[in-house]
């Protein structure tokens, strides 16, 4: 066909502007402007005040001192044990006998005394020691498990031979050809049967070291056991004031040496008592404390280890974030200089200046009262320039404004603005303070503070 060559040309479309792309790019980069932004400023985040209090972390462990004494064996043989663990023994009782044949056993168990069944009250003994061990018990403290047995074990014995010691006299004439040695207390005492080395430890002998258990060895006497001339054969406690000895910080020793006695809930038990507080620093700088105490003792006699809680009282008032806490410079003038004036009735002072004729004239400029001494005031220091000078109302003394002092506040924003209001911190940890509450220039409850005043400057503008 003529003038038609059957080739196809493409043409270029036109570039067609489209609204809805071009608004939806603004709008994109919008968004992520503010979200850049967002992540890069500092927000002001509100914290309403509320009434509270702080619990200090008061629970320790602390190492029992008492007076004891190690009463070595004076015969070899077999010792049997005729005193209770833990029970007060006076001079010349029997404590334990040595039997240089090893009959002695055999006839306790052959005798009349018959199978030395354990009462009701003696099963409920039993039944009460398990159920306390039971319930204090941490896996993590697996030793333990070996004090409880030996305990228990020494219990049973003792219960089950109560019966024998009831009829001492009987025992000495039916064993008088068995080469049995009867050893009495030599003075008056709380018997225990075991050893550890710590005995004569005192408070100036204190080393953190000694606090470790894993290097802790607790060496129990046993009945019937084989002992030579001289061997330990039981503990005698001879004085009912004792110590428990805790390590603490510096700050908590001048705390607790500062109320002098303390009271303590002893965790095995939950008793509480009131021990005399002292203090030891040794040359390691390790600061231990001391509560000396004039009852209990026998509760506690077999315990090297103990846990307490230092009953120390809690302070109440307003609790605030040290997050919220700033310090900040004030000018200090002495009261007389400051009066009110203005349309309000504002408190403020009279600023000298120099009218325009260059003569000197007085203006009243207000200023907030952020707190106040006997005789002083701390003012707003974004009014008065240091060299100011202030005139006293109705004379003509006048004060060179110079003299600064530092107070501990927070920004309140109940009006919208970061306005400062100090604060008396009464107790603080970590995170919290608790600051007197109901003061003259400080904060109420239910006050809003700033959280964390690194993110505001005073008198700042809050739009969030």
């Amino acid at each position: 066909m003529a003038g038609n060559s059957g080739k196809i040309t493409k043409y270029r479309q036109p570039w067609n502007l489209n609204i809805g792309m071009l608004i939806f790019a603004a709008i994109l980069v919008y968004v992520v402007i503010c979200v850049l932004m967002y992540f890069r400023t500092d927000h002001i985040v509100g914290y309403s005040v509320k009434e509270g209090s702080l619990t200090s972390n008061s629970i320790y462990k602390g190492i029992a001192l008492r007076t004891e004494e190690i009463i070595t064996g004076t015969d070899a043989g077999y010792v049997n044990y005729f005193a209770r663990e833990g029970e007060r023994v006076a001079a010349g009782d029997l404590v334990y006998t040595v039997d240089e044949t090893g009959r002695l056993a055999d006839y306790i168990n052959t005798s009349e005394n018959g199978e030395n069944m354990l009462s009701d009250s003696d099963l409920t003994e039993l039944k009460t020691e398990i159920t306390a061990f039971a319930n204090r018990f941490d896996r993590t403290q697996f030793a333990d498990t070996y004090s409880f047995k030996h305990s228990v074990e020494g219990t049973a014995l003792k219960l089950s031979n109560y019966n024998i010691l009831a009829n001492v006299d009987d025992l000495n004439n039916a064993a008088g050809s068995m080469f049995i040695n009867y050893r009495n207390a030599p003075k008056s005492g709380i018997v225990t049967y075991s050893i550890d080395g710590y005995e004569d430890l005192h408070l100036e002998d204190m080393t953190a070291d000694l606090f470790d258990q894993k290097n802790y060895e607790k060496t129990y006497l046993v009945n019937n056991e084989l002992i030579a001339n001289g061997d330990p054969v039981y503990k005698l406690s001879t004085n009912e004031d004792w110590s428990i000895v805790i390590q603490v910080d510096e700050a908590m020793a001048e705390e607790l040496l500062e109320k002098e006695y303390v009271e303590v809930r002893f965790l095995k038990n939950q008793y509480t008592s009131w021990g005399e507080a002292a203090s030891y620093t040794n040359e390691d700088g390790d600061v231990f404390v001391s509560l000396t105490f004039t009852n209990s003792m026998i509760t506690f006699c077999t315990d090297r280890f103990i846990d307490i809680e230092l009953l120390l009282e809690d302070e109440k008032g307003l609790k605030i974030p040290n997050s919220a806490i700033v310090q900040k410079e004030f000018f200090i003038v002495p009261k007389e200089y400051v009066t009110k004036g203005g349309n309000g009735g504002n408190d403020g002072v009279l600023l000298e200046t120099i009218d325009e004729e260059g003569n000197l004239a007085t203006q009243f400029v207000p200023t907030t009262i952020y707190d106040a001494t006997d005789t002083e005031y701390y003012l707003d220091d974004s009014v008065l320039q240091p060299g100011d000078y202030i005139v006293k109302p109705e004379s003509t003394e006048k004060y060179a404004v110079s003299k600064t002092g530092s107070l501990t506040g927070v920004y309140n924003i109940n009006k919208g603005y970061a306005d400062f209001k100090q604060v008396n911190v009464l107790y603080q940890n970590d995170e919290y303070s608790i600051v007197r509450s109901n003061t003259v220039y400080g904060l109420n409850v239910y006050d809003f503070i700033v959280l964390d005043a690194s993110t505001v400057n005073d008198n700042q503008f809050i739009y969030e």
